[in-house]
């Protein structure tokens, strides 16, 4: 199994801005939504029984943070591992996305964006940077897998993991106040208690 987490929304993503591998911190609310997943995240962990579990989390900041949350309500120490590091956006980091769908409006009539910017990662880099990661894991039943990374990298590990096409993994959502479960071929969203 593996439960898939998204960090909480930080002050770019409520911007509007590309973040890639540019740090922007967690907002009050993306704190208090980190704390919902972690804690939605440790009652899998109790429900399926504690032993065995990792908790590995992106290098970049905003998914730190969020493992640290997943880290305090699991007692698990935080891995590390690039892999999990959200898409490379190139000279788009740190811009409005207005700014550049405003430029390329071409390139934003889908959400192929992500993958058009000027020294950038491709939909095929990151694709393969998180099946090799994915293939890197015990079989299941034996994996028990935390993983904290970004709305990119996770919409093409779970596209990865279920074996859906280019459009349908393009066309899943990234939430930040829900988790995925990743089993026995079936990807499951979860939803956390909802924020005041």
């Amino acid at each position: 199994m593996i439960i898939l987490v998204r960090h909480g929304e930080t002050f770019w993503n409520r911007e509007g801005r590309i973040q890639g591998h540019t740090e922007s911190d967690l907002t009050p609310l993306g704190e208090r939504q980190a704390a919902a997943m972690a804690g939605l995240a440790a009652d899998l962990v109790r429900a399926e029984g504690p032993e065995g579990w990792r908790l590995i989390s992106s290098p970049i900041g905003r998914a730190q943070r969020t493992a640290g949350f997943v880290a305090e309500a699991t007692g698990l120490p935080i891995e590390t591992d690039a892999r999990l590091a959200e898409i490379c956006c190139g000279a788009w980091e740190g811009r409005l996305r207005s700014e550049i769908a405003h430029i390329h409006p071409e390139v934003f009539a889908t959400r192929e964006w992500f993958f058009g910017a000027p020294g950038g990662e491709t939909f095929e880099d990151v694709t393969a940077r998180a099946s090799d990661w994915l293939g890197t894991l015990p079989p299941e039943p034996e994996r028990r897998i935390i993983a904290v990374s970004h709305g990119v990298w996770g919409r093409l590990l779970r596209g990865a993991y279920a074996g859906l096409d280019r459009q349908a993994t393009l066309d899943q959502d990234v939430p930040q106040d829900a988790v995925f479960r990743l089993h026995n071929g079936q990807v499951d969203r979860l939803e956390c208690e909802p924020l005041d």
